[in-house]
């Protein structure tokens, strides 16, 4: 059998350094003449009423704007950059923002480039066996070549988030919920490990000039580090960016449910890595939060610590889909605010799909519809406190955490549009957090 080629090079020059990474992993040698070629970048979030950390969390506009220019040196014309940014389901200017904050309007005025928003295309059912059927962006479907640049980084809910995973950013937002799937045997591990089976030709090159451990989002942990990782193969780069991230590829369930429909070993025994050696930048990026469970509550480390007592709040699993993960920090940010030192009576939150209550609460507060179906009816629930909404409204959950008992301040979730500003405190004085990556001049 014929081993995989991955490049691993150094970020050190514009438009160099990406070259080098295409052309050492032979990322575009079957790139058809006049291709119509998707690129599919990361935006996993955005604001549009604040500056916030997006070194690891978003594809750099560097890295895009030098793939363009290396498309053109090909010859191709018709390129298409998609991507669909979480966001209300009727919100269209977010993404909008996104785009021309990012520098894709310049990069069509500059080079023809077009630039759409998946969520306002059309989608198209696959089958992906097993019984899965998601609904697909059909640009990309019919696309011939897609080039796939995920930020690299670690994941609070599928360890890593690289090439495979960046590709739930082109399903419609009735097949993300369904990822994240209350079923053991078919969960978000079993449906992300199926996002690239029917795909069309793709080159995967992994931005890590910057990075994010604690992934996917803007309360991650940043780093500068100047890598990227480039293949023809999917799952070859996504193994080999793992690795890089400091975990082996047998302790992510997705790769190792795409390894196995393919017949690839774990080991990275049928790749031959070029460049750089994985061990020369391999860097431990942790995935997860750590929670404090103790007869006076159960909740993030950071409460624990606060000397919070009498709340419940279980660690997420991967059946709390995007729209609810959105809310989950900022709820918590809420308690924290909220706690004077008293302790509450034996308050539980339950989020995602799989979560029962537990006995002896006073109250329990379940966020979210799937929550709420799957326990209405539950008999150890002493006083319900239900928050019905799909994703719940910010100020049903401020009423419920009020009549639980924790006084929470419904301003916290009236300015959430502006708090994933106050993270970049985090990276004030720190030169190698440059918003210029993120900018087309």
């Amino acid at each position: 059998m014929q081993k995989k080629l991955v490049s691993i090079t150094r970020y050190e020059k514009p438009y160099q350094s990406v070259k080098k990474a295409v052309t050492d992993c032979r990322g575009l040698d079957h790139l058809p003449s006049g291709a119509r070629v998707f690129i599919k970048p990361n935006i996993v979030f955005w604001s549009k009423s604040c500056v916030f950390p997006k070194w690891g969390v978003i594809t750099t506009s560097r890295v895009i704007e030098d793939i363009v220019v290396l498309l053109k040196e090909y010859g191709i014309e018709d390129i298409t950059i998609g991507e669909g940014t979480v966001a209300g389901q009727r919100d269209r200017e977010t993404q909008v923002d996104a785009f021309k904050r990012l520098g894709y309007e310049t990069l069509g005025q500059r080079y023809g480039v077009k630039y759409i928003n998946v969520m306002e295309r059309t989608f198209e059912k696959v089958d992906l066996g097993d019984g899965v059927s998601l609904k697909f962006n059909q640009d990309i479907l019919e696309s011939d070549f897609v080039i796939n640049i995920p930020a690299m980084k670690s994941h609070n809910q599928t360890v890593v988030s690289l090439g495979i995973k960046n590709l739930k950013g082109t399903i419609d937002v009735q097949s993300r919920k369904n990822c994240h799937s209350s079923t053991p045997e078919k969960n978000l591990d079993f449906y992300v490990s199926k996002l690239a089976d029917k795909m069309p030709p793709m080159l995967t090159l992994i931005d890590g000039i910057y990075t994010l451990a604690r992934g996917p989002a803007f309360d991650g942990r940043m780093k500068r580090s100047n890598v990227l990782v480039a293949s023809a193969d999917i799952l070859s780069a996504d193994m080999v960016g793992a690795m890089v991230l400091g975990h082996s590829p047998a302790n992510v369930p997705h790769l190792v449910m795409a390894a196995k429909k393919r017949m690839r070993p774990l080991d990275l025994s049928d790749i031959v890595v070029v460049g750089e050696t994985i061990e020369d930048v391999e860097s431990f990026h942790e995935c997860d939060f750590e929670y404090s469970s103790t007869e006076n509550g159960e909740m993030p480390v950071p409460l624990a610590k606060q000397g919070i007592s009498g709340l419940f709040y279980r660690k997420f699993d991967s059946s709390m889909c995007t729209y609810c993960s959105a809310l989950n920090g900022v709820i918590l940010a809420s308690i924290r605010s909220a706690w004077k030192g008293e302790p509450w009576n034996n308050v539980e939150v339950l989020t995602g799909k799989i979560m029962e209550p537990a006995p002896g609460m006073s109250a329990t507060i379940l966020v979210g519809k799937c929550m709420y179906k799957a326990n209405k009816n539950h008999p150890n629930i002493q006083k319900m406190l239900a928050v019905k909404g799909c994703p719940p409204k910010p100020m049903d959950i401020v009423n419920a955490l009020t009549e639980a008992g924790i006084k929470v301040d419904g301003s916290i979730f009236a300015q959430i549009d502006i708090l994933p500003g106050f993270f970049m405190g985090r990276y004030k004085g720190q030169p190698e957090f440059d918003e210029s990556f993120y900018t087309v001049v």
